[in-house]
């Protein structure tokens, strides 16, 4: 729901500082084939809700796994035979990354096949150099494996820190920065999300549909109906009670088969949601909805369906006639619950939370439908205070259609990222929604008209501040069309494109235009040299979760403006895939007795995050002082802007002390 209804999802993924994350577990086998071909066989045994990518992966999304070999090696003692051959892989849409992946799900086998050069060659040495990636989080890591080939053998184990040189070792023990404070400081517990925003927003969808033409006359009709047909007025307000209650049921009812759905297959919902066609579909659907608020069709359930189900009310009476009355006011008013339903839908079978979210959402809005009937029963003095019907409920219908023609496109914003369209950019959406809300504003103040308008002989109230709220809002966002936007739009962050999807060329290469150092040494010295704590950003090309911390957190005023003034940001990307010069390059013993080569800048800071602070996902932040001195707990992802800025102020609080 969070396509249509404008709510966010807050998503808690901080990690504990002793945490260290290895969903990936690797062996590995050799298979002689005859004297000078053998097969190298790598398994992987991959955590529940994680993915492990395939060698094969198209450019800006998940780094590939790969199998690296020395190079003098593959010259003189063997070579490969084709690409390793990989068990059976899943292509799906990756929500982490917003295009299809290929991955692989629980285990993983990968088979190269080799012919030896130098038939007295004993040992191979390979390294697996891999993403793992669940719904928040991402890990990048290495490992070495040691193939002996006359044994039948592997080995991950046999390196022995005695045959490393001192200029080696000297490098490995510069990856340890010694942080002291860990006693100082605890992490906060992981808060639990729930439903109850979807409810209300549902609630709000639904006190929307009572404003539409096809509900509103009704509440009248209906309760007069109960209190005086009854015997009796408490008889009355039972039956209105009894018949609130059913409207509520139906609703809920409607979002079940979509549990059997998610009984099948856990993802089904979030696959088929994700779809570039589907979403594409969703937009046409929201745009045709649209187009029948604007008054130019209507859109109905049969009318013999009302009719059968009137007659059976009427028949039937008591308890089961009640259900069908409620059942027949769901049926002849679809043509205007139907859209604002439609949206509900789309949206949640768009967003995590699948099945459970729609019933809350269907809960919240049935809900919402039915308590009028059922209060102004109980209260029946209540109508004489309700507005009369009149050309105002068509002028609720436009608006409405007005805000699905947005919302619609907010779907094929999804197909266009998806796809890389390139149709789409931040700016041209926001541009259609600047001329969506002049659309609007003109129609509020009566300079356009629709089918179904009555003639407005004045403006009310309520239509005018109606109009002055729309024509704000575009304010807000036009500035967002321009190159150099006055003001970020902090308060639709999710809703348009990101920034980096843009028709402008972005020239910082630290987020948001900040002054970051990308090497640890020069970051230290700058913040040694303008007595400033530093902030360790671990981060990575390929994270979304930093995008999103970068664009929606660190974007508010308050927060990049302590970043700026009062922060010295090392950004530290763990998958840069950039070599090293020779000279720095050099191998590691992890504390496991693994072996890892140091090749990449992303193989030195992720083994730099590992060993410092036992944590291997990003992003991942850590304030420190010039004596590499924690100054306030550890944090990962935090949507919640003033808990990362307290969180920020107290690391300076405590650096001043």
């Amino acid at each position: 729901m969070k396509h249509l209804l404008a709510f966010l999802i807050v998503l808690f993924s901080i990690q504990t500082v002793f945490s260290q994350i290895e969903p990936v577990k690797w062996t590995a086998e050799v298979e002689k084939i005859s004297d000078t071909e053998y097969n190298l066989i790598y398994k992987a045994d991959i955590e529940d809700h994680w993915h492990l990518y395939s060698q094969t992966l198209p450019e800006g999304g998940a780094i590939p796994t790969e199998f690296i070999y020395n190079e003098d090696a593959l010259k003189n003692d063997f070579k490969l035979v084709g690409k390793a051959i990989e068990s059976e892989s899943i292509t799906k849409f990756d929500k982490v990354f917003q295009m299809d992946l290929t991955y692989f799900d629980n285990a993983a086998t990968f088979t190269q096949k080799i012919k030896l050069k130098n038939p007295n060659i004993t040992q191979i040495e390979a390294e697996i150099s891999y993403q793992a990636c669940d719904d928040a989080r991402c890990i990048f890591e290495s490992e070495i494996v040691t193939f002996n080939l006359q044994e039948g053998k592997v080995s991950q184990k046999t390196f022995d820190t005695s045959n490393l040189d001192a200029e080696n070792l000297d490098k490995s023990r510069q990856l340890d920065l010694n942080i002291t404070g860990w006693n100082n400081y605890k992490q906060e517990e992981v808060k639990e999300k729930t439903n109850f925003g979807i409810f209300i927003l549902g609630f709000i969808g639904g006190l929307i549909a009572l404003l539409t033409p096809c509900v509103f006359p009704m509440i009248p009709l209906t309760v007069s109906f109960f209190t005086k047909s009854a015997e009796n007025s408490q008889k009355g307000i039972a039956n209105a009670i009894l018949y609130g209650f059913f409207i509520l049921l139906i609703y809920v009812l409607l979002s079940l088969p979509f549990h059997f759905l998610d009984s099948l297959d856990p993802e089904i919902l979030n696959t088929i949601s994700t779809n570039v066609w589907l979403n594409i579909i969703f937009f046409l659907i929201l745009g045709f909805f649209a187009f029948s608020f604007f008054g130019f069709y209507e859109i109905t359930l049969p009318a013999s369906w009302g009719n059968k189900m009137d007659e059976k009310s009427s028949s039937i009476g008591g308890f089961i006639g009640i259900f069908f009355m409620a059942l027949t006011l769901a049926i002849v008013s679809f043509s205007c619950t139907g859209p604002i339903l439609g949206s509900l839908l789309a949206g949640s079978l768009t967003s995590d939370g699948g099945a459970m979210q729609l019933t809350a959402g269907m809960t919240g809005f049935g809900l919402a439908l039915a308590l009028p009937f059922t209060l102004f029963a109980m209260f029946p003095k209540w109508l004489n205070a309700l507005p009369k019907s009149g050309g105002w409920l068509n002028s609720v219908k436009v608006v409405l259609g007005f805000l699905e023609l947005a919302m619609a496109f907010k779907f094929l914003s999804n197909a266009d990222l998806v796809s890389h369209w390139g149709l789409l950019k931040r700016e041209i959406f926001l541009a259609i929604w600047v001329i969506l809300g002049i659309g609007l504003f003109l129609y509020l103040i009566g300079k356009i008209k629709f089918p179904h308008d009555s003639p407005l002989k004045k403006l009310s109230f309520l239509r005018i501040s109606t109009a002055v709220l729309v024509i704000s809002f575009v304010i807000y966002i036009a500035p967002g069309i321009l190159k150099n936007p006055t003001w970020d739009l902090t308060a639709l962050s999710g809703f348009p494109p990101p920034i980096s999807y843009s028709i402008y060329e972005k020239d910082s290469e630290c987020p948001l235009g900040l002054d970051c150092y990308k090497d640890l040494d020069e970051g230290i010295a700058a913040a040694k040299e303008a007595n400033k704590p530093i902030m360790l950003d671990f981060t990575g090309w390929a994270c979304v979760n930093c995008r999103k911390m970068e664009e929606q957190v660190w974007s508010q005023s308050k927060i990049y403006k302590i970043l700026k003034e009062e922060y010295i940001i090392i950004s530290l990307y763990v998958d840069d895939r950039k070599e090293l010069p020779k000279e720095e390059q050099f191998k590691y013993v992890k504390p496991n007795g693994n072996l890892k080569n140091i090749r990449t800048i992303g193989d030195k800071w992720a083994t730099l995050q590992t060993l410092n602070f036992q944590n291997n996902s990003q992003p991942f932040y850590v304030l420190l002082n010039h004596n590499m001195e924690l100054l306030n707990h550890t944090t990962a992802y935090t949507p919640n802007a003033d808990e990362y800025f307290e969180w920020l102020q107290k690391g300076v609080e405590n650096f001043k002390k």
